[in-house]
């Protein structure tokens, strides 16, 4: 099973909706896809038409307690493929409960274990902070997905993730291999965002998706819904643009799949 963190210490960069629509895009190829809702404010939860509130164990009793499974809690969403490890407000006080934990950091990736033979993809929605439980969802991962505006600040929200990337792999055993960059809310209209995807390609280079996401009035609307864009409306821009970064999400596993079986066959 293939583990992405969705991950910037910034907020409003679209985490959330990059979580939601490529994971229902990737489950609508055919993918066995489960979407994880690491942050307390539960969107993700939401934009599936889910109530954290109504339910009784959330991904926080996982997380806080050593004998609550991952598959306990795990749903079904209204996206074939696509199931769901909800979130709750309640996950905000796992850093507290967790301080005394042995391999607090590593929680999530137990877990994980379990249930990695029933997917092949597990896509994490983290919190814009470097908690324990986004260290959870790095280490847990193999790559990380950062989605960025394009202004001046997402830069520097860029910087801040990297440098927790960097922390993370030198102080914990885990197989963070790659991280990629997505532009996401993109204006092409204004000077300052063309120039900041210009300086991010040229320093970044193959590390930058091809895709980018643009403003589109549906990936705000379709949460409402209850609803991923790709079915709320499936031909307006951002449900496109989302089966585009997903085409390269999954193309990029094929390759790297392929080269590891080509160089086993030498």
């Amino acid at each position: 099973m293939k583990t992405i963190a969705i991950a910037n210490q910034k907020g409003g960069c679209g985490k959330t909706t990059t979580a939601v629509n490529l994971s229902a895009a990737c489950a609508m190829k055919g993918y066995r896809v489960l979407v994880i809702d690491l942050d307390p404010q539960a969107h993700t939860t939401l934009a599936f038409g889910i109530k954290a509130n109504d339910l009784k164990v959330t991904l926080y009793n996982v997380i806080v307690n050593e004998h609550t499974p991952i598959a306990d809690i795990i749903l079904t969403t209204n996206v074939v493929n696509l199931d769901i490890a909800p979130g709750h407000i309640l996950l905000s006080g796992a850093e507290m409960e967790l301080a005394i934990r042995y391999a607090r950091e590593s929680v999530l990736s137990e877990k994980l274990k379990t249930v990695e033979h029933n997917y092949d993809l597990c896509i994490i929605d983290c919190s814009p902070s470097l908690s324990i439980l986004t260290i959870n969802a790095l280490v847990a991962s193999n790559e990380v997905i950062i989605p960025i505006q394009t202004h001046y600040y997402a830069i520097e929200g860029l910087k801040q993730i990297l440098d927790s990337m960097g922390i993370v792999k030198q102080r914990f055993s885990c197989n963070l291999e790659s991280l990629r960059i997505l532009f996401t809310f993109v204006d092409e209209r204004t000077i300052l965002s063309r120039d900041v995807q210009r300086q991010v390609r040229e320093f970044f280079s193959d590390k930058v998706f091809k895709t980018v996401i643009h403003n589109c009035v549906r990936l705000a609307e379709a949460p409402s819904a209850g609803a991923p864009v790709l079915t709320y409306d499936a031909n307006c821009k951002g449900a496109n643009e989302y089966r585009a970064l997903a085409n390269e999400v999954c193309n990029h596993e094929t390759e790297i799949r392929t080269t590891e079986e080509s160089f086993l066959h030498i």
